[in-house]
């Protein structure tokens, strides 16, 4: 019979893996032969999942679910892994942005983890809202919106902070208009923690404006502020 035990270390500022093997000892004519280690190192390696095609995806209310395609491979090891989907939190029948995390860990047990964003919305593939946007008519407090597929954006500045006086509470998210008069982050991981939102508007007049307040990332931004963003 025979165990496998791993520990972890740090030598020279590179992270290592020691194996140890322990085979148990076996009796021969009533005498007990001592157990044998065998050990080896090895560079600690976490694969690289790749997304086939955009790893942002529109379908319709009602409409089909993605077919997400993804690949695993551990380069050190020069291995492949396999992906795990978690699309559990998927509900093509509502409106909102939802992510599907995709996972894959190695013969080590070190795992890695890429979220695919997924958003539902019946607004059509024309709508637009892309481009420079002011948070109080404050041109260091500035966000770029791009387009990412039918009714997704992203935001490089979500909190609308000052870029100048506060380059360190700068985050990018993703957002869903998910009507003409409305948009949502829904329930995403950025830097400093999980992303939500509440009270979001949406106008689309000349020019187009957009507010919102998060509620969540505490010590990070207010969490009562109406943030409100003005097309430029």
């Amino acid at each position: 019979m025979g165990y496998t035990l791993i520990y972890y270390f740090k030598n020279n500022d590179m992270k290592k893996i020691i194996v140890l093997s322990l085979f148990a000892g076996l009796f021969f004519a009533g005498c007990k032969k001592d157990p044998t280690v065998v050990s080896s190192t090895v560079e600690v390696s976490y694969p690289t999942i790749t997304i086939t095609g955009n790893p942002y995806y529109s379908i319709q209310v009602n409409g089909g679910l993605p077919s997400i395609q993804a690949t695993a491979y551990d380069s050190v090891l020069r291995t492949p892994c396999t992906v795990i989907l978690d699309q559990s939190s998927l509900d093509n029948t509502t409106p909102g942005l939802y992510t599907v995390t995709a996972s894959a860990k190695n013969k080590y047990g070190m795992t890695t983890y890429k979220t695919v964003f997924v958003g539902v919305t019946n607004v059509p593939a024309t709508l637009d809202v892309s481009g420079i946007y002011f948070r109080s008519a404050n041109p260091n407090k500035v966000a770029n919106v791009t387009k990412l597929a039918t009714g997704m954006f992203m935001t490089d500045n979500v909190g609308g902070v000052d870029i100048v006086a506060a380059p360190g509470s700068v985050f990018s998210a993703v957002f869903v208009v998910t009507s003409n008069t409305t948009l949502t982050f829904g329930s995403q991981q950025i830097s400093p923690g999980t992303l939500t939102s509440a009270s979001e508007t949406l106008n689309l007049a000349t020019p187009i404006t957009f507010s919102y307040i998060i509620p969540s990332l505490p010590n990070t931004f207010s969490q009562t502020a109406v943030r409100t963003f003005v097309h430029q």
